[in-house]
């Protein structure tokens, strides 16, 4: 099972998609499933994300503080929008709306 926590405004956004008390969607993967293409079936859409962690790891952001700070990073350019990384079963993802912006200490 796939865990995304979402934050800030992305609840509103996905508030008709079943999250448990914590703001946590629960979701099997396909088979040979990206990011990409599970953010589009559970119906969140990327332009209102502001930054994606990838297994506790920063994946993207819209700006270059997140990485500034010190957090561990899936690649060296967290401006890199490509969300083809495969998921799996125990993945966690956390995504923070746009109005999160300035959480990222």
């Amino acid at each position: 099972m796939i865990q995304i926590h979402i934050y800030g405004k992305l609840r509103q956004v996905a508030r008709n998609i079943p999250a448990d008390d914590d703001n946590v969607i629960r979701v099997s993967p396909e088979p040979d499933e990206t990011l990409d293409r599970l953010l589009a079936r559970v119906g969140i859409p990327v332009d209102e994300i502001y930054s994606i962690f990838y297994n506790s790891k920063l994946l993207a952001a819209r700006s270059g503080m997140a990485s500034m700070v010190g957090y561990p990073q899936v690649r060296g350019n967290p401006y890199d929008w490509e969300l083809t990384v495969a998921v799996k079963s125990s993945d966690r993802i956390g995504l923070f709306g746009r109005d999160m912006a300035a959480l990222v200490v």
